[in-house]
């Protein structure tokens, strides 16, 4: 129960890694706020974490977190349901593929947006709320980048650039919030099978050139990915800031 008596935000968590991650700080003690774009994810997936806790640990807030106005609406109703804030899993993302030269300045725009305006955002405005937690107590942000932060992708240069971005904006916020005691620190994942890869995971010769190039010969799974991000956020983590895990099943090595 490493998260007993604690109030974590994930975004992103109406399913994959963000419901998993949820799932995993719920099951530890957390009470979880579960934020997204579309409310029906999010009320199943707090249906089935409050039904495994048997409590309701799990509570949703339909919000676009790439809209200033509604991060703030978010931040206010922490602030009232609780308080305080222990942990933010910055876990809201998104892609489309394109090649850089027939990529619009619109598509451009769309994926900087959910993947890096949305950190920046949602910690800008919800690491006042870990600043203001008792003195003592584990607070931490946790943002999912990516391997493409650290390979570029094909067809998928917006998408490596944001991440590549998150990466190096976590260092900077880990450096602004340490006289405060909030760690700050990135979980890369490498391919992991979601509803958003699926599709391209049914395509044999794609997932075939996945495993061949993965040195554990396999795609991972949210829970894996959930399974590191509650260790960097955990107290277990205590003195590590600033810092980039990668979970890629062995991509870059081999």
């Amino acid at each position: 129960m490493r998260f007993e008596n604690q109030t974590a935000v994930i975004t992103g968590a109406g399913s994959g890694i963000g419901e998993a991650a949820a799932k995993r700080f719920a099951k530890e003690g957390a009470n979880v706020i579960l934020a997204g774009r579309t409310k029906e994810k999010l009320e199943k997936a707090a249906r089935k974490i409050n039904a495994e806790c048997e409590r309701e640990c799990a509570h949703i807030f339909p919000a676009d977190v790439t809209d200033e106005e509604d991060v703030k609406r978010l931040a206010q109703f922490i602030e009232d349901k609780y308080g305080e804030l222990h942990i933010l899993v910055n876990n809201a993302g998104g892609s489309v593929h394109s090649k850089i030269l027939e990529t619009t300045v619109q598509q451009w725009k769309d994926v900087q947006d959910v993947n890096l305006t949305s950190v920046f955002l949602v910690s800008k405005e919800l690491a006042r709320l870990l600043m203001k937690a008792e003195n003592g107590t584990n607070r931490s942000i946790v943002n999912v980048a990516s391997l493409s932060g650290h390979k570029a992708g094909a067809h998928i240069p917006h998408y490596s650039a944001a991440k590549a971005a998150v990466i190096n904006f976590t260092k900077a916020l880990a450096f602004e919030l340490a006289p405060y005691q909030v760690r700050v620190n990135s979980v890369s994942p490498g391919f992991v099978e979601t509803p958003l890869t699926k599709p391209g995971l049914k395509n044999e010769r794609f997932a075939q050139s996945i495993e061949r190039n993965t040195a554990l010969r396999r795609v991972g799974t949210p829970d894996e990915i959930a399974n590191v991000i509650a260790f960097v956020a955990s107290s277990e983590a205590s003195y590590m800031t600033g810092s980039d895990v990668l979970v890629d099943g062995g991509w870059l090595i081999v």
